[in-house]
């Protein structure tokens, strides 16, 4: 009887291998485990490098979108060289805030805006320049009053291209500099600066001399000042 029931156990148990060999009803679950995690951490990469190019494509015109204001505003007045107030520059920085919203900008972000003109000697010279936005990032190619004299400062831009200004005629250059953060787990991008900037020539006959020492800019609004980093508008 032992022996029978030994053979008769033995053959259940390889009868029911056999029906597990056979039995694939759960193989595509099995798969789907395996592949999931590979599926879904491409379909995050390709969503995250998705939204890294348009907020670059973003980034260049708000750079774009804010030297094309600076270099439009102004007092209207036909018979007079228009001027331009700190209420004006503050206004166009505003602007770039309006464009970068869903981006929470100025809490990521830095603007700079620089005036750059010739001095007495004829040399590029940035004349005055104000930002805004809590991203710590100081302009790469100048400060203000930075070439007031002679003329050893080139311009601002990339060496070999610099951009200069004119005489009687100021160029307003714009740096934007934007920490970039993903929106899902994947963290490739992560911790990556964008920058751009963008140049305009002014479009009328500007008012160069400005207040009491402002260097082509009249007192009257708030000062957006480069040694204050803050998303705040200035007040």
């Amino acid at each position: 009887m032992t022996g029978f029931a030994s053979r008769s156990l033995s053959g259940r148990l390889r009868e029911i291998s056999q029906r597990l060999a056979r039995d694939t009803s759960g193989l595509a679950l099995i798969e789907f485990a395996f592949a999931a995690p590979l599926v879904l951490g491409m379909g995050m990469l390709g969503t995250d490098t998705a939204y890294l190019v348009i907020t670059h494509m973003q980034i260049s015109q708000i750079a774009m979108q804010v030297a094309d204001n600076a270099s439009r505003v102004g007092e209207q007045d036909v018979l007079t060289a228009r001027k331009i107030y700190e209420r004006d520059i503050t206004e166009a920085l505003t602007g770039a805030e309006k464009l970068g919203q869903n981006l929470d900008f100025y809490s990521n972000a830095r603007v700079i805006v620089s005036s750059l003109q010739q001095n007495a000697q004829g040399g590029q010279w940035i004349a005055w320049q104000r930002c805004r936005g809590a991203a710590r990032h100081n302009s790469s190619y100048g400060v203000e009053d930075d070439g007031k004299t002679g003329k050893s400062f080139a311009g601002m831009g990339e060496p070999g291209r610099y951009i200069t200004a004119s005489p009687g005629t100021a160029v307003m250059f714009v740096e934007v500099a934007f920490d970039y953060e993903p929106i899902t787990p994947v963290t490739v991008f992560e911790g990556r600066r964008i920058t751009y900037t963008a140049a305009f020539n002014v479009r009328d006959n500007r008012d160069l001399t400005g207040g009491p020492k402002k260097n082509g800019m009249y007192n009257e609004g708030p000062v957006a000042k480069c040694a204050v980093f803050s998303a705040n508008r200035p007040i």
